[in-house]
């Protein structure tokens, strides 16, 4: 299971206040089209307090996508006090999300049902 403390050999600034609730961590590109739509639908969500978002430039972290076999993007990855959501998550009979893991974007209705299922 993937702690989120093991982030921080990525270069990404994982604060105490991380390990409790619910992370969302954004993998995106600068020229994704997809990755533009979801954005501010993330930027919402966490500015509600439903999850602390933290938003990583796969071009520039490429060892992250490795890390996480990541081959499309965006590609959000879920976590729940500290560790990667182990597990599925349907919504409307669809597994959108495996073992924290979701590949594309997510309308935002979608997003809320995916962290109250992660409740």
């Amino acid at each position: 299971m993937t702690r989120i403390e093991e982030l921080k050999d990525f270069g990404i600034e994982i604060t105490d206040d991380m390990k409790e609730g619910n992370v969302l961590i954004d993998v995106f590109t600068t020229w994704c089209g997809p990755c533009k739509f979801v954005s501010p639908i993330l930027k919402k969500l966490n500015d509600e307090g439903l999850f602390k978002l933290i938003k990583i430039d796969l071009d520039q972290n490429r060892p992250l996508g490795n890390k996480f076999n990541i081959t499309a993007i965006p590609t959000l990855l879920f976590f729940k006090n500290g560790d990667l959501y182990n597990g599925i998550i349907e919504i409307q009979g669809q597994p959108l999300v495996r073992d924290g893991i979701m590949i594309g974007a997510g309308s935002e209705d979608t997003i809320r049902e995916i962290v109250a299922k992660m409740n």
